[in-house]
């Protein structure tokens, strides 16, 4: 059910954006005098290059997360007792959450204080902590922190928003491309014979621009996602554990990874403290969690 539900709303996004665009660009089209067939091709051509880009990213997440942290895997067999205990915490709280195939489970040696969970869908997914973290956490500010990230899997958090990225994809590609072109032709006097080097230009800069602006939308439902998670802890491991792992995290952001930001919304701590940060709530301030 979660499922259809996650296809329909898709579903209805893009075909509210489509008609959208469509009708918006049939009226920039008619007044700049262009041929309508090549805005319904570029519409085509970008929500396979926005979409396909979303989904080729989501699947070879976990693979670049084990390459790009160099991710110890666990074996829920091994003869650690630590190693083993931290396994078998994340299958129970799985199990809990009604997951019918267990995730991955490794840990990446970083003094941050941070974990994350990846993966293309329920049936395939990753949960890795940093050593920052068990060494500097107690053990239920640990189950806590799993829980949360348990939470992310069990509500197809990785799928949603590969979905919104790659509708914001396609947009940020369509309107740059239409906008540079009207620039272009404005600028140069001619619409026939516009400059390529100035349009090329302008279409970079409208991707920078509109790719910004389009994160915002990213980013809110990413901190809706993290609400969601922190209320699924808080349900599997208690409420009392996750206040704690919370205050714990907020503690500890000068320990932060900054090398591989492509993950950085992954994981549960982020930076709240730079300017660009509290613009854009990338992640918000632990007390309001």
């Amino acid at each position: 059910m979660a499922i259809l539900k996650r296809v329909f709303f898709f579903s209805l996004v893009n075909i509210l954006v489509v008609l959208t665009l469509s009708i918006s660009a049939s009226i920039i089209l008619n007044f700049l005098g262009a041929d309508p067939t090549q805005f319904y091709g570029m519409l085509f051509l970008y929500a396979v290059i926005g979409m396909g880009g979303a989904f080729i990213s989501l699947l070879m997440s976990k693979w670049m997360a084990k390459r790009m942290f160099r991710i110890q895997m666990l074996d829920p067999r091994s003869q650690n007792p630590n190693e083993r205990k931290l396994v078998e915490l994340v299958h129970r709280i799985a199990k809990q959450a009604g997951l019918k195939t267990m995730p991955e489970v490794g840990y990446y040696n970083a003094p941050e204080v941070n974990a994350f969970a990846t993966g293309p869908s329920k049936n395939n997914s990753l949960v890795a902590v940093s050593s920052g973290l068990l060494n500097r956490m107690s053990d239920d500010q640990v189950e806590a922190v799993l829980a949360h990230e348990v939470s992310h899997i069990a509500n197809g958090d990785m799928v949603t928003l590969t979905l919104i990225q790659g509708v914001i994809n396609t947009v940020v590609l369509l309107i740059s491309r239409l906008l540079s072109a009207a620039v272009a032709n404005a600028l140069s006097g001619d619409r026939e014979r516009s400059s390529f080097g100035l349009q090329y230009a302008l279409y970079i800069v409208f991707q920078l621009v509109l790719g910004v602006l389009g994160s915002i939308v990213v980013n809110y439902f990413s901190r809706m996602r993290e609400y969601r998670a922190d209320a699924g802890a808080a349900k599997y491991a208690g409420r009392d554990k996750m206040i704690s792992a919370l205050k714990a995290l907020g503690g500890t952001q000068e320990l932060l990874d900054h090398e591989h930001q492509s993950f950085a919304s992954m994981k549960i701590s982020g930076d709240t403290r730079s300017a660009f940060a509290a613009l854009f709530f990338f992640y918000f301030i632990f007390d309001h969690r």
